[in-house]
């Protein structure tokens, strides 16, 4: 390969959530999503190229970036986006809270798919509404989509709006184009909008097929808001970039209007050019190894926990870097266990609670680092389990 994801890079110490969070430097961090990689180097030298020349003001969105995303999808997923579909925002959350802004009263009820990224339920909230969970149904070490439950919950007249993760964080889904057909079908029948974080589209596992909700059919196309990013891909999540991409003119105006006002329309000027960066031929070579790296990573987890970690299976991996673990043999709550773990085994993990209905007993655990840190950290979760007698 021509990039060494084995490489450590220290981050302790440089204001990383990741790591600093933790006043423990022998705690391992397997929790907050992001990579221990370096970013790839056209990115690198995009940001370098802006800071040398010495003048951080406003930016306006250049058509080379409305270029870099057109192009990118068309080519790299087989999505045509036309221009003014783009909106940027200041991050995906930001996107996705002025689309819950612009279409659900304080009151309202959103339905979420189960268990889901916890900055859903934050999110909805903080904006007074009821976040209402048709849970995905766990088959074997995967999940799918109950369709009789998201029809029936989609059918309350309350319900305006319905969170879809694409791919799904944390069971590590990818969704099939048959599975989003079914779901955009439920929901136009129920006159319920879809806004969809697609954030994670660029990480999937190899033969997996990252499908655009918006791609699925005009009717899914105009009853939706995609939400996407090139900063968890490609490591750059502190950069703050990210864009709308919503093909209806009416719902296009009235979310763009909700992300002005709340202030989070535009982007920076860093932001600017390493997306343009990471949209290119050379962001494209790193991604492709990256994923490459990521499912061996998954492959060597996979095969210790079935060797010496059987009662704690793990769910098959199709997109992300967040494998979904089953500590119910355990016998704790996970928001205990993410404690222990932290002062016995010294690894931090995220508790599944924190994902909403059907989290309990789970953990979640970020695979982004060099393999050499992975096994050491499930070195010391076999050590804390062996001791617990639990195996």
């Amino acid at each position: 390969m021509r990039y060494n994801f084995d490489e450590i890079i220290p981050r302790r110490g440089t204001g990383s959530l990741k790591w600093d969070a933790c006043p423990d430097p022998d705690v391992l961090p397997f929790w907050v999503a992001d990579m221990d990689f370096l970013t790839a180097q056209p990115i690198r030298q995009a940001i370098v190229r802006r800071a040398e020349h010495g003048i951080y003001g406003y930016a306006a969105v250049s058509e080379q970036y409305y270029d870099a995303v057109t192009d990118w999808f068309a080519s790299r997923h087989g999505w045509k986006i036309e221009k003014e579909w783009i909106v940027p925002v200041s991050g995906v959350i930001p996107g996705f809270a002025a689309a819950v802004g612009a279409y659900v009263p304080r009151g309202g009820k959103v339905l979420v798919q189960s268990p889901a990224y916890n900055h859903f339920f934050i999110t909805l909230e903080q904006s007074g509404c009821e976040a209402v969970s048709a849970q995905l149904v766990r088959d074997g070490n995967t999940y799918r989509m109950d369709f009789d439950a998201l029809e029936e919950k989609a059918a309350d007249p309350d319900i305006s709006l319905m969170i879809l993760c694409n791919p799904q964080n944390p069971v590590g889904r990818v969704w099939t184009r048959e599975e989003l057909l079914r779901v955009g079908e439920i929901c136009l029948r129920n006159g319920v909008k879809v806004v969809s974080d697609e954030i994670h589209c660029e990480l999937t596992a190899p033969g997996r097929t990252y499908v655009p909700f918006a791609s699925v059919s005009e009717e899914a196309a105009r009853n939706s808001i995609i939400c996407c990013s090139p900063t968890k891909p490609f490591n750059m999540a502190g950069v703050k970039v990210a864009n709308m991409i919503i093909p209806d003119p009416d719902i296009r105006d009235r979310v763009r209007r909700e992300a002005e006002m709340r202030e989070v329309a535009g982007v920076n000027p860093f932001g600017m050019d390493a997306l343009v960066a990471a949209y290119s031929e050379g962001g494209s070579e790193w991604l492709d190894e990256l994923n490459i790296y990521i499912n061996a990573n998954f492959r060597y987890m996979k095969d210790f926990c079935m060797q010496y970690l059987p009662g704690f299976p793990i769910m098959e991996l199709e997109g992300t870097y967040l494998v979904w673990m089953d500590c119910s043999a355990l016998g704790m709550t996970s928001a205990a266990l993410e404690e222990v773990l932290k002062s016995e085994a010294r690894i931090w993990l995220n508790a599944g609670t924190m994902y909403g209905p059907g989290g309990g007993g789970f953990m979640r655990w970020n695979i982004a680092c060099p393999r050499s840190v992975l096994a050491e950290g499930l070195r010391r979760f076999r050590e804390f389990v062996d001791k617990t007698g639990s195996r």
